[in-house]
Formats: structure tokens, C-alpha cells, sequence
């Protein structure tokens, strides 16, 4: 998997850009605040359809056009292939196209062109809140498989309108009505991410656990557990056991979520745990324990999709490797000798000899 070419117009601070890419090793150079981690977002955008920043369109756009349009030549599966998406600034719906046909979803990008992101940020997701977990697990799954994609897009909709009718119950009753359509259908819908999640969770555990070996020198074990709803015991039994779970839940928390006008109960609230040693590495890991960890769960991530689609997807490293000590930097670096590689940083230092150098200033591009 490789991307060739990419062309921007009025993406963020970009007016107009036409790049070309090695297969390798690109750099991207220049100061903070030029747009190199702008067009790692244009990549990660045509990827997955979502922004790794935002999560409103509008930011997207240069300031003062209407629209932007993001335009990618791709390499994949021994054939030539090409993505565009274009983003209004008005309530007019996006469009998607895979080889100049539109789109009904994001889900119709999957696996068209895999990545995978590890920005400054990651390296504090296992002490972080659970969304960014989940955002973790989310990302690699809805890349894997179109039909978790779907299943997620359809729960994040049935999500959004229940909670409106919890809020707006008390002012108008009837609105409860349709509560047990909305529950009965997240509970099957639900039933389908923790399948998804929990397997997916455990090929990600005996991969990060290999990595992490590696790098503590066989000294400290990488384990991850799931958290997902409490009448769940067991998330890899059969999706109608996982389903009447989820109503028993529901059912037990119906006037919680009433007089708190939330939606408390379902999926969207999973987590997962990671451990060293039998230790939570929230709560007692060291910082150089925690960045380790977190490199360990981005490289299984490239892994599995690896393993998954039969190729390298598309790496994106985002100012991390300024984050990471000597020890660190050598790991992350020994591991990205194969497969397309896109690096932002400040400075070269010893990156140099890695691969194509490009400057980034004010929205544009050279090479050299």
C-alpha cells in the first residue's frame, strides 16, 4: 500500500498543492504551525473519512472558501486506485469517491487505503480518558472491516436521538414512546461492536505483548483487558447472549437514565485496560512504561492490518519521534524499515538518510 499522489485545494492552510511520494521514508520539515501535520490529516481524512482532530467539517476549509476538495493516487493490491472527498463549508453533505463513483458512507473507504496514525498525543492514551480507547480501537476496526463501520455510523445515530428524547421527555412526555424501539435496536447494533471490539482486542494483545517483550528486554508483560457492559460476563459469547445482556442492562438502568436525561447504558462507554506485570498501567505505570506500552499498542495496530490485508499501510508519525528518548527513537525507527512512512518534525537531526525530504512553510510544499 502506498500513496503517490496527493492534490489539496483549500484544505486548512493549503490553497492548492499537487505532491508526489516515495515508497518509502517521506520527512517533513518545518516550524510549527506551517501545515505539516495538516497533511497528515488530509491523508488520515481520505483514509477513514474522519478528521483526527476535529469533529466539525467546517475547520477543514481554508478560511473563507465554500469548499475543500482532497484528491489521492494510490497504489494498493498490485493496482492503481484513486480517493476524493470534498467538504462543504454549508450544511450540503460531503461526497466520498473511490475511482470517480460516489460514496453512500465512509464505510465504502475501507481498506482502500489503511493507515495508521501515532501522534504525541497516544503516547498518553493509556492514562487518558476512555474515549481515546476506544477512538484507538474504532479506527483500526472501521479500516478492517466495512461492516463494523456501518454498525458504528448506524449505533453513534441511534445514540444521538435517544439522548434527545431523554433530555426532552419531561417537557414532552410522548416523546418516551419510541424508547423501546430505540433500546432494542442499540442492543442488537451494540451486541455487534463488543464482538468486533473483544476479538479484536485479543489479536491486538498477543501483538503489542510481543513488542513490548522486545522492548523491555524480556523483562515486563504487556496484557489488555476489556471493559464493556457489567451484565456482560463473557464478550465472546455468541452475539445473542451479548444482545439480552445489553437489554438486561438497559433494563436496570431505565430510571437512571430518565431523571439523568443521559444515555448510561450501551457500548459507547467501553474501555479497555492495559497492564504490566498485573499492574493498571494508568495507575502505576511509569511515564517511560506508559510511552513504551503505547508505542507497543501502534505498532500491533501496523501488525494487524498487516497481517489482515496483505500489505503495509501507510504509516503516519506525527512529531512523535521528538517525543521519545534515544532508546525509544532507535526501537520506533528499526521497526519502520519497510512500508510507506510519513514523518513531520522540526528538525532533520539524524533522520536525513531515512528517505525523501520535503520543507513545509505557509501551505506549501518543496522538496530538497
Amino acid at each position: 500500500m502506498r500513496l503517490d499522489r496527493l492534490r489539496l485545494y483549500d484544505f486548512r492552510n493549503y490553497e492548492h498543492l499537487d505532491a508526489e511520494f516515495v515508497p518509502g521514508v517521506n520527512l517533513l520539515v518545518g516550524d510549527n504551525a506551517q501545515g505539516k501535520t495538516n497533511l497528515l490529516e488530509a491523508i488520515g481524512y481520505l483514509s477513514t473519512g474522519r478528521s483526527f482532530r476535529t469533529a466539525k467539517p467546517q475547520e477543514l476549509i481554508r478560511f473563507g472558501a465554500e469548499f475543500c476538495d482532497l484528491q489521492a493516487e494510490l497504489t494498493g493490491a498490485e493496482r492503481e486506485q484513486t480517493l476524493r472527498a470534498v467538504v462543504f463549508a454549508a450544511r450540503r453533505p460531503r461526497q466520498l469517491y473511490i475511482g470517480g463513483v460516489k460514496q453512500k458512507s465512509a464505510a465504502g473507504l475501507s481498506g482502500v487505503l489503511t493507515t495508521v496514525l501515532f501522534c504525541p498525543e497516544d503516547l498518553q492514551v493509556l492514562r487518558g480518558g476512555a474515549a481515546g480507547r476506544r477512538k484507538l480501537l474504532d479506527t483500526a476496526l472501521c479500516q478492517l472491516r466495512p461492516a463494523y463501520a456501518a454498525a458504528l455510523a448506524e449505533y453513534g445515530r441511534l445514540q444521538e436521538q435517544k439522548s434527545r428524547i431523554l433530555k426532552d421527555h419531561a417537557v414532552m412526555p410522548s416523546l418516551l414512546e419510541p424508547l423501546p424501539e430505540y433500546n432494542y435496536r442499540m442492543a442488537q447494533v451494540g451486541a455487534v461492536l463488543i464482538e468486533y471490539r473483544a476479538r479484536y482486542l485479543c489479536a491486538l494483545e498477543e501483538a503489542a505483548a510481543g513488542y513490548h517483550r522486545e522492548f523491555s528486554g524480556g523483562r515486563e508483560q504487556l496484557r489488555l483487558r476489556y471493559q464493556t457492559v457489567s451484565t456482560i460476563d463473557d464478550p465472546f459469547a455468541p452475539r445473542k447472549e451479548l444482545f439480552e445482556a445489553i437489554l438486561l442492562h438497559q433494563e436496570r438502568h431505565y430510571r437512571a437514565e430518565l431523571e439523568s436525561g443521559q444515555c448510561l447504558t450501551g457500548p459507547h462507554k467501553d474501555d479497555f485496560e492495559a497492564l504490566i506485570d498485573g499492574r493498571a498501567v494508568r495507575s502505576f505505570g511509569s511515564q517511560g512504561q506508559t510511552r513504551t506500552a503505547s508505542i507497543s499498542l501502534k505498532l500491533a495496530e501496523r501488525e494487524l492490518l498487516r497481517r489482515d490485508t496483505g500489505e503495509e499501510p501507510v504509516l503516519l508519525l506525527d512529531d512523535v519521534l521528538s517525543e521519545l528518548d534515544a532508546r525509544r527513537q532507535d526501537f520506533v525507527l528499526n521497526q519502520i524499515r519497510t512500508g510507506q512512512v510519513f514523518i513531520t518534525c522540526c528538525e532533520t537531526d539524524r533522520l536525513t538518510d531515512l528517505g525523501k525530504t520535503m520543507h513545509v512553510a505557509a501551505g506549501t510544499l518543496r522538496e530538497g
